[in-house]
């Protein structure tokens, strides 16, 4: 098996990733093993801060490394909190801060306006100078509830309604693992991983 060094320091996501890659033969480690802080997040996209956090894991481990970047899109807030989803109540980040937070910006909005979407990009290198990154990104539609459901998941899961009525965090993992923005931009990575010869 390849060992491949997972650049997060995110509990659920370290989760959900392992579980989906269990299958692709990849001995995943997280970056906290090798004592690796994560970087600023300067990027001014999903994608930039995925491989931005890819090329770092890489250059510190001497391992390949996969890293995402992810957040919710709130159309009735013009998008926010997006690229700062995991601070949206500042830091220390906190998910029950950051959705009492978006509770409160959303306080007054009907229903049929708290449309959003969960994006997710993936990264991927060989080496923290790899000259052709695979990337990948993927979007997962929903709207915001009014009132959290569910134990399971994380983040904005417990507000995040999808398209069948459940929230992220009613649903079971694996099958959230498959239809969930980073399900779908994992899987899209690990078979543009393959066509690459991993």
């Amino acid at each position: 098996m390849r060992r491949v060094v997972l650049a997060t320091g995110n509990a659920g996501k370290l989760r959900e990733m392992r579980a989906i890659l269990a299958g692709h033969g990849l001995q995943v480690l997280p970056q906290s093993q090798f004592g690796i802080a994560p970087p600023p997040e300067t990027g001014d996209s999903f994608a930039a801060n995925a491989l931005l956090k890819a090329r770092h894991a890489a250059a510190a481990s001497e391992l390949p490394a996969i890293a995402d970047d992810s957040g919710l899109e709130v159309d009735a807030l013009g998008g926010r909190p997006g690229l700062h989803s995991a601070r949206f109540a500042g830091e220390p980040a906190d998910d029950r801060a950051n959705n009492e937070r978006l509770m409160a910006e959303l306080d007054g909005v009907p229903e049929g306006r708290r449309g959003a979407r969960y994006r997710c990009a993936m990264a991927f290198v060989q080496s923290a100078d790899d000259p052709r990154p695979i990337v990948a990104e993927a979007s997962w539609p929903g709207r915001i509830g009014l009132e959290p459901r569910g134990g399971g998941g994380f983040g904005y899961d417990p507000y995040f309604v999808t398209a069948d009525g459940r929230t992220a965090a009613e649903m079971p993992a694996d099958e959230k693992n498959r239809v969930s923005h980073r399900g779908q931009a994992l899987a899209l990575l690990a078979a543009r991983m393959r066509e690459a010869g991993w």
